[in-house]
């Protein structure tokens, strides 16, 4: 098995429209992957590998999150996990999540750069122990 070439069970992709608003934004949500990655690992998320999970969260800034919900409401398997949190559900296994970065946590991100990494971690450990509760998962 050549892991290298393989997708990791969790993915996090950044919109233009962030990565024009926030300083390296691109390479803490790297970072950031590798560490979720990690950490789901480590609490056993993918001991049967029928049932690993696929997750693939999408940042968004606050208008595209608004425009993505609007034009979403027709989907099935798609839920509000939190006000700034959109999940569509392809199957069981497999979920995209969409996260706002709101006005404010924009302004406070601009503000504070140095809090990023920090900061979306904790947002998208919430959302990733909202998927583990439902689950069936320990959390991370």
């Amino acid at each position: 098995m050549d892991i290298m070439n393989e997708t990791l069970p969790i993915t996090i992709q950044v919109s233009e429209d962030l990565i024009d608003e926030i300083k390296n934004i691109s390479a803490i949500s790297n970072k950031l992957a590798a560490q979720l990655n990690f950490h789901t690992m480590s609490a056993n998320w993918y001991g049967e590998e029928t049932k690993i999970l696929q997750i693939s969260f999408t940042l968004l800034a606050l208008s595209e999150f608004n425009l993505l919900a609007a034009d979403q409401q027709n989907s099935l398997k798609q839920e509000y996990l939190a006000d700034d949190v959109l999940m569509s559900s392809v199957s069981k296994q497999v979920h995209d999540c969409y996260v706002a970065i709101t006005a404010s946590e924009l302004l406070l991100l601009q503000q504070t750069p140095k809090i990023l990494s920090g900061y979306l971690a904790k947002k998208l450990t919430k959302v990733l122990n909202l998927i583990a509760n439902r689950q069936g998962l320990t959390n991370i």
